[in-house]
């Protein structure tokens, strides 16, 4: 009777560990742990040559991704100046429902500006385009 020879495979602990240690990389990255002393997420960019860069976001700032508001609610002082980063492919606006402030379409990958009302109080906004997208500006 003729057997087939086992292959006993060791591996050694360094292995093992490197294994590991790419494993725990990989979930960091993919819950996206970037910190940002103002609470919203870092946000990426493309270079004209092409390059993702991630940076963080200066504050008064709304960034549209994934068909949503980030941070969905924004406080500012009245009268700010707050820059639209529209990281998703498809148009999108930022326009108060009562219409104190509109940001006009803005195309996927670019970037555009609303002004704060100089009343105080609280300003719900939508994406004209994708009424379901909806945020809120604090004004105080």
């Amino acid at each position: 009777m003729l057997t087939q020879p086992t292959t006993i495979v060791r591996s050694r602990p360094s292995t093992i560990l490197f294994t590991m240690l790419l494993a725990v990389l990989g979930l960091v990255v993919a819950c996206g742990t970037a910190s940002n002393p103002s609470g919203g997420p870092a946000t990426s960019g493309n270079t004209p040559g092409g390059a993702v860069v991630t940076t963080t976001p200066a504050a008064n700032t709304i960034v549209i991704k994934n068909f949503a508001y980030v941070p969905p609610s924004l406080t500012v002082a009245p009268g700010t100046k707050i820059t639209v980063i529209n990281e998703d492919k498809a148009p999108h606006t930022v326009t108060a429902t009562d219409h104190s402030f509109d940001s006009g379409t803005i195309e996927g990958g670019q970037r555009g500006e609303v002004t704060a009302p100089t009343t105080p109080g609280t300003y719900p906004y939508i994406c004209t385009v994708h009424p379901y997208m909806k945020g809120t500006l604090i004004v105080q």
